[in-house]
């Protein structure tokens, strides 16, 4: 097929069907995911150094790091998450702000090999901000998708397309059940409840630990084998749809497979502007 015959027709994709290979030649192998607090009193500071700096040096200017957005939960969306005691590392609360960055398919070893010496490299040049809190730092490898329509923004392009919100959930497998059970369910499931909804694609991720050399205070995840990451792009402030959300969490409950342990919203945050540092408490 010549490039002119690949994009002469829209895709044909089935709404809610979970795909774990397309043919699109750009595709992503994995995301690491980024989810902190600044120090109170630092909000502006930390706000302008992310944007300005580390968010290019720290990631973007990596080889076959070819997309990135940045997400604040502001104290409504935090007040929102569920369940009340999430079963993870940190608070309920905690993290104000997540980014995520996606690394090319078969990259993931070669690009965490730069990224690891270049932060410690950016703290040793004073271009670290020591007044802020990791809560979880963590690389995921992509395993499947789910689009809402038959023409979808692809995966790929979902974090240039810079949707108003965006959902990040943590998937829990039942004892003794395995992630292929799971998947199975969210395959009959997807396009139910999915269809007609702010939600534009979930796409999922398993957990890859970190290199053993990265900085001190990024935290490990001890149960994160355990868990999948559902990430999902949104057309709108989740908020709007959020019992949607739970709709979600209670049926994947029932089925008696897995459960969600944490969901929490975001909404994108405002390239070049301070825009909500100050609803973060």
């Amino acid at each position: 097929m010549t490039t002119e015959e690949r994009y002469a027709h829209p895709n044909a994709f089935a709404p809610g069907r979970v795909l774990r290979e397309h043919a699109e030649p750009i595709k992503v192998g994995s995301m690491l995911w980024v989810f902190t607090d600044p120090h109170r009193g630092h909000e502006f500071a930390y706000n302008r150094w992310y944007e300005r700096d580390h968010y290019y040096a720290g990631c973007m200017i990596g080889a076959n790091n070819f997309a990135g957005s940045r997400w604040v939960a502001t104290r409504r969306h935090k007040d929102a998450r569920f369940p009340d005691h999430p079963d993870m590392p940190f608070a309920r609360d905690a993290g104000s702000y997540a980014c995520v960055y996606y690394m090319l398919d078969g990259a993931h070893e070669s690009w965490l090999e730069w990224s690891t010496p270049q932060a410690l490299e950016l703290y040793e040049l004073d271009r670290g901000f020591n007044s802020r809190t990791h809560y979880n730092t963590g690389t995921y490898r992509y395993e499947w998708r789910a689009y809402r329509d038959r023409d979808p923004v692809l995966l790929e392009m979902a974090p240039d397309y810079r949707y108003p919100g965006m959902v990040a959930m943590w998937v829990e497998a039942a004892e003794g059940v395995e992630q292929a059970r799971i998947d199975d369910w969210f395959d009959g499931n997807l396009s139910a409840w999915i269809a007609d909804t702010p939600v534009a694609n979930v796409s999922s991720w398993s957990y890859i630990p970190l290199l053993p050399t990265k900085a001190e205070f990024v935290p490990d995840d001890p149960e994160g084998a355990r868990r999948t990451f559902l990430l999902q792009f949104v057309e709108g402030d989740p908020l709007d749809s959020w019992e949607q959300q739970h709709r979600l969490a209670d049926a994947l409950a029932a089925s008696g497979l897995a459960q969600i342990v944490f969901a929490a919203p975001f909404i994108a945050t405002k390239i070049g502007t301070d825009a909500y540092i100050d609803e973060l408490w």
